[in-house]
């Protein structure tokens, strides 16, 4: 196992000659102050997970581009923070406490936004979870392994049932809110599912949100076939470690584990495959290995929820900074 990532570490300098980041051309992101006025003028657009992150970004950055914004989350504090937030830069945005993953709550948003801004132009789908701890709760491992991401012989019925209902689930009862409502319209409309590369491809140790965020992927590409004919486009983005509040919270929940795996004799023993690939092409390239912002993948959607991606539809969108190109 030691020579094969050696080899893969090395394969650089043994086909150029040159060792790796012996040079580094790192990629400025694109600023968080960054928009293009006027892009979404008098449009609605609903964001669930709209509190923080990137969904947070998403909801700031359209807002100055002139749109009306709905944010529907669970963390209410944070989510009335963001939504006031966007009134001081001048914005229109109101904020529903939702918990995505259960049917009244998801119409309810729905008609909130309605009542409030009249129709639903473009929805971000953008809450989820990477597990069945609370987004807003302090980590401690020892307290939450009934909750915690874990192998599929040692997973809980609580970890897997919370991440399945809020990301597959949730997603599911999201649309179908949704579409109701646009179909109503009959106004055509965009919208984009926030996915990950868990939805693409394997992630170690995360079976259920794997498992969610392949459902969001097949989800899209569903929505994308049945509501063309009504001018709705359907697309996700899916990305690799962006610097989030999430992403943070699981970083340290991992390096506790493997504190605890260390520990094991037996277990130190086996290989632990999740640690294969840790980094995309770009965050690997990158001189700090930088993770993606909420900005940069905030750019992306926007543009999908705009009609400059007119003609684009059922697309799953790999924002990884070429985690899924190798």
């Amino acid at each position: 196992m030691k020579k094969l990532a050696l080899s893969v570490a090395t394969s650089v300098a043994l086909i150029t000659g040159i060792s790796p980041n012996a040079f580094a051309f790192d990629i400025e992101a694109i600023p968080d102050s960054y928009y293009v006025p006027g892009r979404f003028e008098g449009k609605t657009i609903l964001i669930t997970g709209g509190a923080r992150g990137i969904g947070k970004a998403s909801a700031v950055r359209a807002a100055k581009e002139g749109a009306n914004i709905v944010i529907a989350d669970i963390l209410k504090k944070e989510g009335e923070q963001t939504a006031e937030e966007i009134i001081k830069l001048g914005g229109k945005a109101v904020f529903i406490h939702t918990d995505v993953s259960k049917t009244p709550e998801c119409d309810r948003m729905v008609d909130v936004t309605v009542s409030k801004f009249g129709q639903i132009d473009g929805v971000l789908n953008a809450a989820g979870v990477m597990d069945g701890i609370p987004p807003d709760a302090k980590i401690n491992v020892e307290k939450q392994r009934n909750q915690l991401f874990a192998p599929i012989h040692q997973a809980t019925d609580e970890y897997w049932n919370r991440t399945i209902a809020v990301n597959a689930t949730g997603t599911f009862c999201s649309l179908r809110s949704e579409l109701r409502q646009m179909v109503k319209q009959n106004k055509g409309g965009s919208i984009v599912n926030i996915g990950s590369i868990a939805g693409l491809t394997g992630l170690g140790g995360n079976p259920a949100y794997v498992a969610s965020k392949h459902a969001v992927t097949g989800l899209t590409k569903n929505a994308a076939v049945d509501y063309a004919p009504y001018g709705i486009r359907v697309n996700s983005v899916n990305m690799a470690a962006t610097k989030t509040a999430m992403t943070e919270a699981a970083f340290k929940k991992v390096s506790e584990l493997q504190k605890d795996r260390a520990k094991d004799p037996e277990l130190a023993k086996i290989p632990n495959t999740s640690f294969i690939k840790s980094q995309g092409l770009l965050q690997y390239s990158d001189s700090k290995h930088r993770e993606a912002t909420p900005a940069e993948q905030a750019s992306v959607i926007l543009f999908l929820l705009s009609q400059e991606s007119s003609n684009i539809t059922g697309a799953t969108w790999a924002t990884d900074g070429g985690w899924t190109a190798f």
